[in-house]
C-alpha cells in the first residue's frame, strides 16, 4: 500500500526499486493506493506545515540519502489533499498499465525534488503530458466517477488486507496475506522474507 505523496513512501523508493529488481519473476507486483488525505481546498495551517517539515527532517536522519526540497513551503500553497495524486496514478494506469509506476515517480519528483504541488490539477496534467498520455482523456478521468470509485475500492482492499500504514508490503500466498517487514536500507532483508514464504 502506498500514496504518491507519502514522504515515507518516497524514502522507501530506492530500496523498493532494489527489491523489485531482485525478486523472483514468478512474483507479480500490484500497487494499492491507500489515500492518505481526502480532497480539500483548504490551505494547511501553519501548525500542519511545521509538523510536516519536521517530519521530513526526521526522515532525512533516519533514511540517509533521502532528499527533500524545502522550497516547496515557500513556492506553493500546500493543502492536505493527496486524493488528486492518487487518482492521477489510476488515470495513468488505465491508459497504459506500464505508466503506473512512472506516474508515481513523476509525482514524487515533482513534490519532493522540484517543489511543485501535486494536489493541484495543473501540475498533474503537466505530468501526464510529460509521460505522453492522452491529456484530454486524463483530464476527464482525473475527477471522473469511475476513477474515484477505483480509488475507494483500492483503499478498502488495502484495509481488508490489514494494511495500517504507508508504505505497506504484503505477499498474497495461496489466499493468505503475509505482511513483510519494511526496511528502508536493506533490500536483502525483505527479499529473504519473500523467499522464506515462497519456500513454505
Amino acid at each position: 500500500m502506498h500514496d504518491p505523496m507519502c514522504s515515507w513512501c518516497w524514502a522507501f523508493r530506492p530500496v523498493w526499486d532494489d527489491v523489485r529488481q531482485q525478486m523472483p519473476d514468478s512474483m507479480e507486483v500490484k500497487y494499492l493506493l491507500g489515500g492518505l488525505a481526502p480532497d480539500s481546498d483548504l490551505l494547511m495551517s501553519a501548525e500542519t506545515r511545521s509538523m510536516i517539515r519536521r517530519h521530513w527532517q526526521v526522515i532525512e536522519k533516519k533514511v540517509p540519502g533521502t532528499r527533500f526540497n524545502y522550497d516547496f513551503w515557500s513556492r506553493c500553497d500546500p493543502r492536505r489533499s493527496t486524493y488528486p495524486a492518487c487518482r492521477a496514478v489510476i488515470a495513468a494506469k488505465n491508459q497504459n498499465p506500464m505508466l503506473e509506476d512512472a506516474m508515481i515517480q513523476a509525482i514524487q519528483h515533482a513534490y519532493y525534488l522540484n517543489a511543485r504541488n501535486p494536489s493541484d490539477d495543473e501540475i498533474l496534467i503537466d505530468l501526464a503530458y510529460s509521460l505522453s498520455l492522452d491529456v484530454s482523456r486524463f483530464k476527464n478521468d482525473l475527477h471522473g466517477a469511475d476513477t474515484q470509485a477505483e480509488l475507494m475500492s483500492e483503499i478498502r482492499t488495502a484495509s481488508n488486507m490489514g494494511c495500517t500504514g504507508f508504505p505497506g508490503l504484503i505477499l498474497e500466498d495461496r489466499g493468505a496475506f503475509r505482511h513483510i517487514r519494511i526496511d528502508y536500507s536493506d533490500a536483502g532483508m525483505m527479499l529473504q522474507q519473500l523467499s522464506s514464504v515462497q519456500a513454505l
